[in-house]
């Protein structure tokens, strides 16, 4: 392809992403309202109308984040089909709960997918109108997980159209399909045109001429040429014509996407003006205004998007994936995620910065994009006395041209001052419960921290500087080496973090220790942020919790589960379903050849597992006991197949410990201290992945305790 990848596609793609976040948290507790209701409440919206301790999950940007990963597990070229697209959804997607809507089959578009995905009817069947009928297959769905196609794909808007085409039609058909397609070609067209109605144009030009859809835009087009200067005119004009009393379902996508199409003319390429518009106009207002973020934070890069928006955010975004330490993302790392498939498709090389985050060579945390913080925060001894902040910076740099600048406007001698990534989620860090988050964590015992720091050079006190990490299991911190800093030198710090047991890592940071006379501020620069190292730890299920969200959301502190019943009881992990397979994991899919043993008591049933290299819902491996004294091995591939068996006489209520190592393609498989399998697989074998527990066939199990060793 010939695709021309602008020089600054990395920034740009950062500035839509983040339009996307914060216009999913805009519209996220007002969704569903009235403009009536929102004029009532709020009169006229010029910024957040609530405020969260961290914004939880949404399937406006689940659905996006999750479905792009088709493009790493299958092709990232324009041969993806349909069908890979749907398998997508089946290994990231919870089953029956979190990610998406869950209101019923033949209810809720999303699910109804699912459920025919699962069983067998692939995509593009499965979204279809001769399988759902119209009502089902034109909902709201298949535009607002559009985004990510359009920033793929810069300047190409047949390309976005094309690949955003075949993920919609996953799960939706006719003008359902086209929203999605209008929607990605936009924000490619919005890398390289600044003119709104020539976006809008464009836009249309990838869906039928005789569509419902292209109706309504041509429509709401012609309403704004002769009332340009009254956007609530033409919603009323909109609520008229195109209101939800005129299509079927409880969220039809033409009324949605005229209100698009309005903020879009009336909103005159602003962020902030477009984004209020839209969300004042109310129906499904975190879709409309998360659509409408994305265009308008390409189009006007991350100087337009005031910091007002961007302070709040802070770089994080919260998902509910199978993933639990995929569900805990910092939105520099979300840009490198999706930018690199735009090389890709354009052929050319993917820059080293993305490169080296993606695949952990270089710093996760870089801090080079402007306004970015990827998430940190600040903590000290005596938070009740002083202000403190993070802000991005070009003042100074390790490497690169930005760092992170951290600020305490009074410190006293002695005490510590920390700026910090957060590891690991728990329900207390969020005002509800929002589509279901769960969470593993992303830095574990026996891994590595490294950063750089430095005490600007008109200091006039002595800074010291440590890496820490903080159990939230113990409450206890964990220090590397102190070292008296500098000034106006950048410092390398590191901290290799012993193996421990019974240990949850929710804080990664550094600590500052002033050695003043005085109360006085305290400045400092952090830059190349970087987690690295093979895990060594080990967990007794008696010091791990429950994790209540609510009355039908609790979890278990460290895991994600696909499906089943997961709870800690009396001090055991305790798993069960009926009919399918039971699951939960916990770890990072990176993880490669390492060793995994659990300690484990059958309770109920035939079957009794541990899983190893586990890469979602429908990519695993399970070993364990199975019936009339057979131990076996199991692939899962949409469906788990039979590697190998071996005799083992086991008993219901007995204890047992199964070892699994895991060396590329090679299993060795141990219970109770002796060999029972060693297998390689030579077909397509999965060679990194997630560790977890399961069950098949209506059993019970109990799980006591694991140890996991990265080799």
């Amino acid at each position: 392809m010939n695709q021309c990848i602008p020089p600054d596609y990395l920034e740009r793609v950062y500035a839509g992403w983040l339009g996307k976040v914060i216009g999913v948290r805009h519209g996220g507790n007002v969704e569903g309202w009235s403009y009536e209701q929102l004029e009532r409440i709020f009169g006229e919206i010029t910024h957040y109308v609530h405020h969260f301790k961290n914004f939880a999950a949404d399937d406006d940007t689940n659905g996006p984040m999750f479905f792009l990963r088709a493009l790493e597990d299958f092709t990232h070229t324009r041969d993806i089909t349909p069908e890979q697209m749907g398998l997508t959804w089946l290994n990231y997607a919870p089953d029956r709960h979190g990610f998406i809507w869950w209101g019923g089959y033949g209810k809720v578009t999303e699910q109804t997918a699912y459920v025919n995905l699962k069983n067998g009817i692939m995509a593009p069947r499965s979204g279809s109108i001769e399988q759902n009928g119209v009502m089902i297959a034109e909902q709201i769905g298949g535009q607002i997980f559009s985004d990510v196609w359009g920033l793929i794909a810069p300047g190409e808007p047949k390309l976005a159209a094309e690949y955003a085409e075949k993920m919609a039609s996953v799960s939706h058909d006719g003008n359902g399909k086209y929203g999605g397609m209008f929607i990605a070609a936009c924000i490619a067209v919005a890398f390289r045109e600044k003119d709104i109605r020539r976006i809008i144009d464009e836009g249309l030009a990838v869906i039928p001429d005789e569509c419902e859809f292209r109706r309504m835009t041509n429509a709401v087009i012609a309403y704004y040429e002769n009332h340009s200067e009254d956007w609530r005119a033409c919603f009323g004009f909109v609520k008229e014509n195109f209101g939800y009393h005129l299509y079927p379902g409880g969220c039809h996508i033409i009324p949605n996407a005229a209100i698009i199409v309005l903020s879009l003319l009336y909103g005159g390429g602003d962020f902030a003006r477009t984004i209020n518009i839209c969300n004042m106009c109310g129906w499904d207002t975190d879709c409309n205004v998360g659509n409408v973020g994305t265009i308008l934070g390409v189009l006007n890069g991350l100087e337009g998007i005031d910091y007002s928006w961007r302070k709040p955010i802070n770089d994080f975004l919260c998902c509910s994936s199978v993933i639990g330490s995929l569900n805990q993302l910092d939105l520099p790392w979300c840009a490198a995620y999706i930018a690199q498939f735009g090389y890709k498709l354009a052929g050319q090389s993917v820059p080293s910065l993305i490169e080296g985050v993606l695949n952990r060579t270089a710093p996760r945390f870089h801090f080079e994009l402007p306004g970015s913080t990827h998430g940190f925060k600040t903590d000290a001894d005596e938070p009740g006395y002083i202000e403190s902040f993070v802000v991005n910076s070009a003042e100074a740099a390790a490497s690169g041209e930005r760092s992170l600048k951290v600020v305490f406007d009074k410190v006293s001698s002695g005490n510590g001052y920390r700026v910090y990534h957060q590891t690991y989620y728990r329900p207390k860090d969020f005002n509800d419960s929002r589509y279901n988050p769960s969470f593993s964590p992303i830095l574990y015992p026996g891994q590595t921290i490294e950063a750089c720091t430095m005490q600007p050079t008109n200091d006039p006190w002595e800074l010291r500087a440590r890496l820490y990490v903080k159990d939230g299991n113990s409450g206890k911190r964990h220090y590397g080496e102190t070292v008296v800093l500098t000034r106006g030198k950048w410092e390398p710090l590191r901290y290799d973090i012993p193996a421990l047991a019974d240990a949850c890592l929710v804080e990664a940071g550094i600590e500052f220790i002033p050695n003043n006379s005085a109360w006085d501020g305290l400045v400092a620069y952090v830059d190349d942020f970087h987690l690295t190292g093979k895990p060594d730890y080990s967990i007794d299920f008696r010091k791990e919790q429950p994790e209540f969200w609510h009355v039908d959301h609790v979890e278990v502190s460290q895991f994600s589960y696909h499906r089943g019943f997961w709870l800690l009881e009396n001090g055991e992990l305790s798993g069960s379903y009926a009919g399918e397979p039971a699951e939960c994991y916990t770890g990072e899919l990176n993880w490669k050849d390492y060793t995994h043993e659990a300690v484990l008591v059958p309770k109920l049933g035939s079957h009794h597992n541990i899983q190893f290299r586990v890469q979602g819902g429908i990519r695993s491996y399970a070993a364990g006991f199975a019936p009339n004294g057979k131990f076996k091995l199991y692939k899962n591939t949409n469906g788990y197949r039979e590697l190998a068996e071996a005799k083992f006489d086991w008993e219901t209520n007995n204890e047992y410990r199964i070892k699994v190592e895991a060396i590329g393609n090679r299993f060795r498989i141990f219970a109770a201290g002796a060999l029972l399998i060693d297998y390689i697989d030579n077909d397509e074998p999965y060679l990194t992945g997630m560790i977890g527990f399961s069950n098949f066939y209506g059993s019970h199990t109990h799980y006591l305790r694991f140890a996991f060793k990265e080799c």
